[in-house]
């Protein structure tokens, strides 16, 4: 196997893959159009959310609604802990928060990126700020050529080789939805119960977003619209009954207010008299407000475009090998990172696909495989 090695795009895979390549004695060029690793600057609200706190390596692929089974060979290569030991390596310290998700100690990404260019710069890497239009020609003159463009474009280059690919669509995305909730644009809901899933939500001027809906847009990606979702807007409200009878003098608005954010309950109870007291409510009444709290009904009509960080689709993940990353039917040539049809949930999950099938690929290249 020659030393020449060519990565196509110079984001989180790209460069990490072309770190573990010079560490290993390999000359690599990258090529991109674009500052390398400027797509990493706005990750973790530009903190850089690097990981996430799972170290069981089956428990981190559930966490991936494309992708899952074929990042079992991937993660039980380079996971969570060597994600945390790789940046260690570099300099750069990591504490995890409640919630799981893995920052740097500067809570930087731009630190991180300067970190990363700085060791592969070190090491030698060849910087081609120029846009790849034909792998072709990259093939005769490299002994290697790995494709890590992202999910956004590119995958015309792959087109020659008759490689499969899933048209993409927008993951992580706001929902816009038939109901007009511009009365609540920007509340936000803390805990809604969406299938058995629970997180936060916000309303906007085109629908909903937030962390929830992010997570339910990416397991949706692909589902046809419209398409209605159902919130429990409030699950800690199981006994409306009980707040009645204790409040009998109290209008109904001001308890529901106790549960909800005012324009919420504005909404909820519009078709009703929000000043009624609590003692003339009568149990079918009642039993409207709850469903509408517990049951409350939203028609997604499709994403926010332009506000999706992670695209769904891509590579077809058949026409990969997962212990290399190698295209089956074209020798020497590689895939990596979102340019795959993986993608992950909010949480540093999507760029552990990135270090991780970095990392797998440097190997199976180093390794003559």
């Amino acid at each position: 196997m020659g030393k020449r090695v060519a990565i196509i795009g110079a984001g989180a895979s790209g460069c990490v893959c072309a770190y573990w390549l010079l560490k290993s004695g390999f000359e690599v060029t990258l090529f991109d159009k674009n500052l390398p690793l400027r797509t990493l600057l706005p990750t973790g609200g530009g903190r850089c959310n690097l990981a996430h706190a799972e170290y069981d390596f089956k428990e981190l692929a559930k966490n991936y609604p494309r992708g899952e089974k074929f990042l079992y060979s991937v993660f039980s290569k380079f996971a969570t802990s060597d994600t945390i030991e790789m940046f260690e390596r570099m300099g750069v310290k990591t504490y995890t928060q409640d919630d799981g998700r893995i920052f740097p100690e500067s809570d930087s990404s731009l630190k991180v990126q300067e970190t990363i260019l700085r060791e592969i710069r070190t090491l030698g890497v060849k910087f081609v700020q120029e846009e790849v239009k034909s792998v072709e020609k990259l093939i005769q003159n490299f002994d290697s050529v790995v494709i890590s463009i992202g999910g956004h474009s590119g995958y015309e280059l792959l087109k020659p080789f008759g490689v499969k690919i899933i048209e993409p669509n927008p993951s992580l995305v706001g929902l816009n939805t038939k109901e007009d909730f511009k009365e609540l644009s920007g509340t936000v809901l803390k805990e809604v119960n969406i299938s058995g899933m629970k997180g936060d939500i916000l309303f906007t001027h085109f629908g909903v977003s937030g962390p929830l809906i992010y997570k339910i847009s990416s397991i949706n990606a692909f589902k046809q619209m419209p398409y209605k979702l159902t919130l429990d807007l409030c699950p800690d409200l199981k006994d409306l009954q009980k707040n009645l009878n204790l409040y009998p003098h109290k209008e109904i608005k001001n308890i529901i207010n106790e549960f909800l954010p005012h324009k919420v309950t504005d909404y909820i109870l519009k078709e009703f008299d929000k000043s009624a007291k609590a003692h003339t409510i009568d149990g079918k009444t009642r039993d409207l407000i709850l469903s509408k709290i517990h049951n409350f009904e939203v028609t997604i009509t499709g994403t926010n475009k332009g506000e999706e960080t992670v695209t769904a689709g891509g590579v077809d993940l058949d026409e990969i090998n997962p212990k290399t990353m190698g295209v089956k039917k074209v020798p020497n040539l590689y895939c990596i990172g979102e340019v795959l049809n993986i993608d992950g949930f909010c949480g540093g999950f999507n760029l552990q696909n990135a270090w991780s099938t970095a990392f797998v690929c440097a190997h199976g290249i180093t390794n003559g495989y």
